[in-house]
C-alpha cells in the first residue's frame, strides 16, 4: 500500500517537476481569461486556480490531472454574478461586488453536491459513454481550444478590440511558429529537457532581450481591466456579508446555478479522466475524482476562488510534458501560487505568443485526426454521433454535447434492439405451436413482440421459449403477462418455458395466478431483469 501510494506521487520526480512548472506557467492566462469571462477579478481565478489544482492533485482519482478555472463553469457562473450584482445596486445600502459573493456561497454547495455525488458512487456512470461520443468530445474540444486562441491574435485600442495586422501579426505568426517549432523538434533531439517549458523560456528570452514589443500576461491582464498579478484575497467577512445579503429571496437561482456547476464539473473532470487514462493505459478512481473536486470547490467557496474542474487542455500538457504522478499537479498549483505572490514581474513578461504555440500543439495533440480515416467505416450512426457531438461542444458547451451524444447513442441502440426480436414458429408431434424468441424483450421491442402472435388462428396448445431471450425489464414482464391475458381470454392453453428466475418472480409477484402457465427447467438462463435490480437497491 505504501509504494502504491509512492508511486502515485511520483514515478520521475524530475519529470513531474519540470512538467508542473510549465503546467503552471499555461495555467496563468487561462485562469485569467476564464476569470474575465465570469465577470470576476484576475486575483479570483488565479487562486482558484491554486486551491483547485492542490487539492485535486492530492487526493484525486487520477495522478496527473491538472484541475483548475476552466470556461465551461465561467460562462454559467457570469449570470449569477451579474444578477447578485444587480440587486447590490438596488439595496437601500448599496452593496459592490454582491454577485462575487453569491458565488461563493454557491460554490459551497456546488462542492457538497459533488462529494454526495462521489459517496453515491454516481462517477462509475462515465464508463457508460460510447466511444464515438469520446471522439467527437476530443474533436470539439480541440476545435474550442483552437478558437479560444485566436482572441490572442487581437488587441484592444481605445477600449475596442481589433485584429492584428501587418508587422505585429507576423510577429505573433513568427514567435507562434517557432514555439511549435521547437515542441515538434527538441523531443526528436532529447526528451530529457520538458519541450513546453524550453520552448516557453526561449521565445520569452527573444522577446526582452531583443526588446520586441508584443501582448505579454502583465498587458493582457491589464487590457482586460485588471491590475496584474497583485492584490488580496477576499475575506470571510465577505462571504458572512454575502450570505446576509442572499437571504432576500434569491436562493432559488443559487440552488439552480449550483446543481448546473456540479453537473458541469463533474462531467468534465470524469471525461478529462477518461481520455487520460487512454492516453496512459492506467485507470483512475472516477468517485475518489468526485469527492476531490467538491472538497476543492468547498474550499474555493471558504477562502474566495473562482472555484472550477479538470481542465483537459492542461491535463494533456501535463501528460505530454511527462507528468504522470500527484507531484507534477501539486508543483504546477503552488508554482502558480509562488507567480502570484513573488515572480508577478517575470510572469507578466512571458509573451503570449509563447502560449499560444503552447495551445496549439495541444490542438494537434487532441484531435483524433484518426477520426477522419475511418469516418466511413464505421456505422452511419456512430458517424452521426461523433459529427454531432464535436458540434455542439462548438456550439455549446462540452457537458451538453457529452449528454446529447450519450442520449443519441441510447436511442440508437435501442431502436436498434428494438427490431432485432424473432419469433421462430414449429409445431410439435401432439399439435402444440411452439414460438422460440430470440432477441431482447424490453420497452422497445414490446410492440414488435406482441406482433409476431396469431392468437385467433393459433391452436388451443402454445409454448413460448425464451431460452435465446432475454426480458430485460418491467415493460418486457408486462408484455408476457398481456399475452398470457390474450390467450386465456381465447380459452388457449399458454405456457412460458426458460424464463429467467428472476422474471417468473416479477410476474408472480402481481399475477399470482400466472403460476399455472411458467413451466421450470434445470436450464434456465439466469439473469436480472432491471427494475427487480432497482427494487432490491431500494
Amino acid at each position: 500500500m505504501i509504494r502504491k501510494t509512492i508511486k502515485n506521487f511520483t514515478q520521475n520526480p524530475k519529470n513531474d517537476i519540470l512538467s508542473g512548472l510549465t503546467v503552471a506557467l499555461a495555467l496563468v492566462p487561462e485562469a485569467v481569461a476564464f476569470a474575465f469571462v465570469a465577470g470576476v477579478d484576475p486575483l479570483v481565478g488565479l487562486y482558484g486556480a491554486f486551491m483547485m489544482g492542490i487539492v485535486t492533485s492530492l487526493f484525486g482519482g487520477r495522478p496527473g490531472m491538472i484541475s483548475g478555472a476552466t470556461g465551461a463553469m465561467a460562462v454559467v457562473m457570469v449570470h449569477l454574478i451579474q444578477k447578485g450584482n444587480e440587486v447590490g445596486v438596488g439595496l437601500d445600502t448599496p452593496v459592490d461586488n454582491l454577485g462575487l459573493q453569491w458565488l461563493f456561497i454557491t460554490l459551497l454547495l456546488v462542492g457538497g453536491i459533488q462529494i454526495v455525488a462521489g459517496l453515491f458512487r454516481l462517477g462509475k456512470f462515465v464508463r457508460l459513454i460510447p466511444h464515438s461520443v469520446m471522439l467527437g468530445f476530443v474533436n470539439g474540444l480541440a476545435i474550442v481550444i483552437f478558437l479560444s486562441q485566436l482572441g490572442m491574435f487581437q488587441k484592444t485600442v481605445d477600449g475596442e478590440r481589433s485584429w492584428l495586422m501587418g508587422y505585429e501579426l507576423l510577429i505573433m505568426i513568427g514567435l507562434v511558429l517557432l514555439t511549435m517549432g521547437i515542441m515538434f523538434g527538441l523531443p526528436k533531439i532529447t526528451k530529457k529537457i520538458p519541450a513546453a517549458l524550453t520552448a516557453i523560456i526561449v521565445v520569452a528570452a527573444i522577446v526582452i532581450y531583443g526588446n520586441i514589443d508584443v501582448s505579454t500576461v502583465g498587458s493582457f491582464i491589464r487590457e482586460g481591466g485588471g491590475e496584474g498579478l497583485q492584490g488580496s484575497m477576499p475575506t470571510f467577512q465577505d462571504q458572512i456579508f454575502g450570505l446576509f445579503h442572499t437571504m432576500n429571496g434569491h436562493w432559488d437561482l443559487i440552488f439552480s446555478t449550483a446543481f448546473v456547476l456540479a453537473a458541469i464539473g463533474l462531467i468534465e473532470s470524469l471525461m478529462t479522466l477518461s481520455l487520460i487514462d487512454e492516453m496512459t493505459d492506467t485507470r483512475g478512481s472516477g468517485n475518489r475524482e468526485c469527492v476531490a473536486q467538491g472538497g476543492a470547490n468547498i474550499l474555493n467557496g471558504l477562502f474566495g476562488g473562482m472555484g472550477g474542474c479538470a481542465m483537459i487542455g492542461q491535463s494533456i500538457i501535463n501528460v505530454n510534458s511527462g507528468g504522470r504522478g500527484r507531484l507534477s499537479g501539486a508543483v504546477a498549483a503552488i508554482a502558480l501560487l509562488c507567480f502570484v505572490l513573488f515572480g508577478a514581474p517575470l510572469i507578466e513578461q512571458i509573451p503570449i505568443a509563447a502560449l499560444v504555440g503552447v495551445m496549439f500543439m495541444v490542438v494537434i495533440g487532441t484531435f483524433a485526426w484518426s477520426s477522419f480515416r475511418i469516418i466511413n467505416k464505421i456505422p452511419k450512426s456512430d458517424a452521426i454521433v461523433l459529427i454531432a457531438v464535436s458540434a455542439i461542444t462548438v456550439w455549446q458547451d462540452l457537458a451538453i454535447a457529452v449528454i446529447a451524444g450519450v442520449i443519441m447513442s441510447a436511442l440508437t441502440f435501442a431502436w436498434k434492439n428494438a427490431t432485432m426480436i424473432r419469433a421462430r414458429k414449429r409445431i410439435k408431434d401432439d399439435g402444440t405451436k411452439v414460438y422460440e424468441i430470440w432477441g431482447p424483450l424490453f420497452f422497445g421491442s414490446t410492440t414488435n413482440f406482441m406482433g409476431k402472435f396469431d392468437v385467433k388462428n393459433d391452436p388451443d396448445e402454445v409454448e413460448i421459449d425464451f431460452i435465446e431471450s432475454k426480458v430485460s425489464d418491467h415493460s418486457g414482464v408486462e408484455a408476457l403477462r398481456g399475452i398470457v391475458d390474450k390467450y386465456q381470454s381465447a380459452n388457449k392453453k399458454i405456457t412460458l418455458i426458460h424464463l429467467s428466475p428472476d422474471c417468473k418472480r416479477l410476474l408472480l409477484k402481481s399475477n399470482p395466478g400466472l403460476d399455472a402457465v411458467i413451466q421450470d427447467s434445470i436450464d434456465d438462463p439466469r439473469y436480472y431483469v432491471v427494475s427487480d435490480m432497482l427494487d432490491n437497491e431500494v
